[in-house]
């Protein structure tokens, strides 16, 4: 299987450094690195480019236009996605690669993070509470597990399927709860046993910078609404998997 990164970027070039050099060091290289620039002031762009990135300009402001672009021109059969501040273990794409050959029934998975940054003390219980907390808001109004752009994997097909209905023009959507809405309707997600990304603790510096994204998440679920209101989706979810179920029984006995 082909693999493609894409990373969104705004003024984080030297981040960005750091985040590329670690997948420089992977050890199954990407096929290609796609780097998003969403209108950035600093040289993000000129990092990228000198580290070998395909470098691509976005300029439709926001994270949810960003991710959506460099998705669209990817051309792996995976696709990986983290953020520009991460960096990303060695073993994270043979992890990821790994996984999706083990399991050909899931189409997007959800991976594990740590903080590598800030406070030493701090950084394991965290991120324990940080992912956890996450999945614990996210999961009752899904149906199944969300999925986390900072360590995310899904198959292109799957993308391709969903990718017209997202809500890539819209700023103060929280674009992987998004995706996972829509890619969760038909597919399955699963959660990526590997190593865990190194993550940043800036949304941990900021009160207004948190409040922000708990804002984004809980619209992303109300602009669902009522289509996907708990009790509906689930049965629906509920439903396809049942079928689902009796069709690979039916091919089983054939």
């Amino acid at each position: 299987m082909t693999i493609s990164v894409v990373i969104p970027v705004k003024d984080d070039g030297e981040e960005l450094a750091r985040c590329l050099e670690a997948l420089r060091r992977q050890s199954r290289r990407p096929d290609e690195i796609i780097v998003v620039d969403n209108r950035s002031s600093d040289d993000s762009a000129e990092v990228a480019a000198g580290a070998g990135a395909t470098v691509t300009k976005c300029r439709e402001p926001g994270i949810p236009a960003a991710s959506s672009h460099g998705y669209d021109l990817a051309t792996g059969d995976l696709i990986l996605r983290l953020d520009a501040d991460c960096v990303p273990p060695r073993s994270w794409v043979e992890e990821a690669a790994a996984a999706f050959a083990r399991r050909p029934d899931v189409s997007a998975f959800l991976g594990d993070a740590r903080f590598c940054d800030g406070p030493q003390s701090l950084r394991a219980p965290l991120s324990v509470i940080y992912l956890g907390a996450y999945i614990a808001a996210t999961a009752p109004a899904l149906g199944h597990l969300p999925l986390f752009g900072s360590n995310l994997a899904m198959r292109r097909e799957a993308w391709q399927s969903v990718r017209s209905a997202t809500h890539r023009q819209d700023t103060q959507i929280h674009d992987d709860l998004d995706l996972a809405f829509h890619i969760g309707a038909g597919h399955r997600i699963g959660f990526l046993r590997g190593t865990p990304m190194g993550i940043s603790m800036r949304p941990f510096r900021s009160k207004r910078a948190f409040a922000q994204r708990v804002y984004r998440g809980f619209r992303t679920v109300a602009v669902h609404w009522p289509h996907d209101f708990p009790p509906l989706r689930w049965g629906r979810l509920a439903l396809g998997r049942r079928l689902m179920s009796l069709r690979t029984r039916s091919q089983a006995t054939e």
